[in-house]
């Protein structure tokens, strides 16, 4: 299922709307409309049952859900200030949107982690790392870096998803409702960021994401190992399915072959997700 979603995410495209602002003013109302949606799969979270994990398999997936949730519990500012010196304020609106809906994800995991009695990481070197790599670059650069990181978290979401354990399925399944456009909208930005770039430039820009997307999946596998085989997935296994869910993104994103026309972006895949 998680393969067709990605599929829709590369081929599905809605209608041009008249301009980059307008395509995303769609994805501006999706994230409003979004609201609903968080409230009504939050509450259905069963968040006082208990859980039937190991003492081993509980240990691993906090340790694991601890760094996620310090790597979306960022504001977004460095982000949001490179956006704003695009002058579009109908995308400035939308990214700030979206930064609030990882937030949201991060106070979803901090309350998993509650309920194991895990407090929160202050910091990783992971996401030290990830930091560092989205200030140094310009806008372009940093979403990059967000579609290599959406596309590792679409799979590994999917593997918590199969956990027996209530709580953790729920947020799972919580998450990955967002995953999917959130790939799309990086997808969009992306699109148009790379208009008017020879293909000599953009198969430069997909050579260099691909080593961070390599680096970024074996990191996670490696990372977060001992809570992906709780779940049921090998790590080897979850490697090369979240490569796969990069590639897919990749070809409308840096528009590589048959991907290359068109320059308005696409929107979401649903247009009320109420």
């Amino acid at each position: 299922m998680r393969q067709q979603e990605m599929s829709k995410t590369s081929t599905n495209e809605t209608a041009e709307t008249g301009g980059v602002s307008s395509a995303f003013a769609l994805w501006g109302d999706y994230f409003e409309a979004n609201l609903a949606r968080h409230d009504r799969l939050d509450a259905q979270i069963p968040w006082a049952s208990s859980s039937p994990l190991s003492s081993a398999d509980r240990v691993a997936i906090s340790q694991s859900l601890q760094r996620f949730e310090l790597g979306e519990r960022g504001e977004g500012a460095g982000l949001l200030s490179k956006a704003a010196a695009q002058g579009d304020a109908v995308y400035d609106a939308a990214l700030l949107l979206f930064v609030q809906e990882e937030q949201k994800h991060s106070a979803l995991f901090a309350r998993a982690l509650d309920r194991f009695g895990v407090e929160p990481l202050s910091a990783h070197w992971s996401d030290a790392v990830f930091v560092v790599l989205r200030r140094l670059m310009g806008l372009r650069t940093e979403v990059t870096l967000f579609l290599i990181a959406e596309t590792v978290a679409l799979e590994y979401f999917g593997a918590l998803h199969g956990s027996p354990d209530p709580v953790v399925h729920g947020v799972a399944e919580r998450v990955l409702t967002d995953e999917v456009e959130h790939i799309r909208f990086q997808i969009d930005q992306l699109r148009v960021g790379f208009e008017g770039v020879s293909p000599v430039g953009r198969m430069l820009a997909v050579a260099a994401a691909w080593m961070v997307a390599v680096g970024a999946a074996t990191v996670v596998a490696l990372d977060h190992g001992p809570a992906l085989r709780a779940c049921g997935l090998r790590p080897f296994t979850f490697w090369g399915r979240a490569l796969r869910h990069f590639r897919l993104a990749a070809g409308p994103a840096f528009r590589l072959g048959r991907h290359a026309a068109g320059a308005v972006p696409h929107g979401p895949s649903v247009a009320d997700p109420r």
